[in-house]
């Protein structure tokens, strides 16, 4: 779907090495060659996700997985902890570096790049922010953003609430997302007393953010200097997948055709609301929480 839909690379996740492996129906090793067959058929690079933290039990099983991938031919493994990415870059494999990495700065961004081809940038970035560290790198370097997605509650993604409330450990692609979940409060002498935390008859998710969507603001992102554009969908249907995918395909295709006359069309916008989404926002790309109440979402 994300191939039909125009994707220039698509990302995935083999058994529990990536931040999906709670429940998702994960591709398996043996289907990495026909993964890299149909995506270069269409001309499309593949990325392969081992962007968890790693235990040292795992490392062997980390060698594997990125051997594995090397000999399957993926364009690029997308990782964040030291051990994925060393051993990749030890082989040969090229390597993208992870949101989960928090990459914040240029002098981060420059770390890095001595082993990775590719940086995604920490979602809490502001434009004017990512132009800034743009300005500091050397032109070879290549960014990336998320544009459109899910956006959890803690930095880039490390969150322990999962981990602390079930055991389940969100840096290890096993999140239950309880910052959805519905809260209510117990004033301390009334234990037996609930109180909801709500403003509608579905409640208040007090800790649940908005889904980001940029669609709206294409030419501020293809001309702040960042490479490529992620779109946030893993676990998604293929209907969202070739919608969202499709949507963003256009509107950059058509800005690029014609930079000045270019308007935004409010189809697009149209076709993202026909996903599943929660509220849609701006993420950080303008404001920082504090300054932007309304990044929290209220169902």
């Amino acid at each position: 779907a994300a191939i039909q839909a125009g994707a220039d690379a698509v990302y995935f996740g083999v058994g529990k090495l990536n931040m999906r492996s709670a429940s998702a129906a994960n591709f398996t090793l043996d289907d990495l060659s026909k993964i890299v067959a149909t995506a270069r058929g269409a001309g499309v690079k593949s990325y392969l996700t081992v962007n968890t933290v790693v235990y040292e039990d795992e490392i062997a099983e980390v060698h594997a997985v990125i051997d594995r991938a090397k000999t399957a031919g993926v364009d690029a493994v997308i990782a964040s902890d030291l051990a994925a990415i060393l051993y990749a870059r030890r082989i040969g494999q090229e390597v993208h570096i992870s949101t989960q990495c928090n990459v914040s700065n240029s002098e981060a961004v420059r770390f890095f790049a001595q082993w990775a081809d590719t940086v995604v940038l920490a979602r809490e970035l502001t434009l004017d922010e990512i132009r800034a560290i743009r300005e500091h790198l050397d032109p070879e370097i290549e960014l990336e953003v998320f544009i459109h997605g899910s956006m959890c509650v803690s930095y880039s993604g490390r969150c322990l609430l999962a981990n602390a409330l079930n055991g389940r450990d969100g840096n290890r692609g096993t999140c239950t997302q309880p910052c959805r979940w519905n809260y209510t409060l117990i004033e301390e002498k009334r234990p037996n007393d609930r109180i909801p935390i709500e403003e509608t008859n579905l409640g208040t998710f007090i800790m649940s953010s908005k889904d980001l969507c940029m669609i709206e603001h294409i030419p501020e992102l293809c001309e702040s200097g960042v490479a490529s554009f992620k779109i946030e969908g893993r676990m998604k249907s293929a209907y969202y997948t070739a919608v969202v995918t499709n949507a963003y395909r256009m509107a950059i295709d058509a800005y690029l055709a014609d930079p000045a006359g270019y308007r935004f069309d409010e189809r697009l916008r149209t076709e993202l609301e026909s996903v599943s989404h929660r509220e849609y926002g701006t993420g950080f790309f303008y404001a920082k929480p504090m300054e932007n109440p309304g990044l929290v979402s209220t169902c």
